[in-house]
């Protein structure tokens, strides 16, 4: 009897193991097929924010700079036309937001204007957080032409000129945080520091 129990242990251990092994595999190959799609997905989008996000260029560099505010590095797209620069698009982002990080992609004149922001990715609840993309609502066009240098970019519940987001005040203000994240970056390295 002892032994038809140990065989029966050992057949379900072994099963379990086999079982184990083909879903690890089949886990790791579905992985292995789709990293690089997924890769070239966030590349386009990071490009096509780019595009919206500055005036037309001929020309972009690409560079990591030290962030005014975390032990990291954020990139920055600088734009020319021939030898001008004529914009830096910052990839930025915030930890702030009500469900985790906020990325937008922030595109700043050479005086610090802001030119035009995009939202390269969020988890906002639906229906509110979320108005903070271009496709939801026109909520963020409100920080087109200003410079944080001479505008308050805070929320008008702060003192400053930006409206919230109807029931998303977290979330807005987490925006206007990377927002700020991007320009505190570009003002410490605009001149070239």
């Amino acid at each position: 009897m002892a032994g038809k129990r140990e065989s029966n242990f050992f057949n379900m251990v072994s099963t379990l193991m086999l079982v184990t092994a083909v879903s690890a595999l089949a886990l790791g190959s579905v992985y292995n097929l789709t990293k690089g799609p997924i890769e070239m997905a966030k590349q386009k989008k990071q490009e096509e924010a780019i595009k919206q996000v500055l005036p037309a260029f001929d020309r972009l560099e690409t560079i990591k700079v030290k962030s005014a505010h975390e032990e990291d590095s954020l990139q920055f797209n600088v734009a020319f036309v021939a030898d001008e620069v004529v914009g830096v698009a910052v990839n930025t982002y915030t930890k702030k937001g009500f469900s985790g990080i906020i990325r937008l992609m922030v595109g700043f004149l050479p005086d610090g204007t802001i030119n035009n922001v995009s939202v390269l990715d969020h988890k906002e609840t639906p229906g509110l957080g979320d108005k903070m993309q271009k496709n939801k609502s026109e909520w963020s066009n409100q920080f087109n032409g200003k410079n944080p240098g001479a505008n308050n970019i805070k929320m008008k519940k702060d003192g400053g000129e930006i409206d919230a987001i109807t029931a998303a005040t977290i979330s807005s203000r987490a925006y206007t945080d990377a927002v700020m994240h991007a320009y505190d970056t570009y003002e410490l390295h605009k001149g070239g520091n």
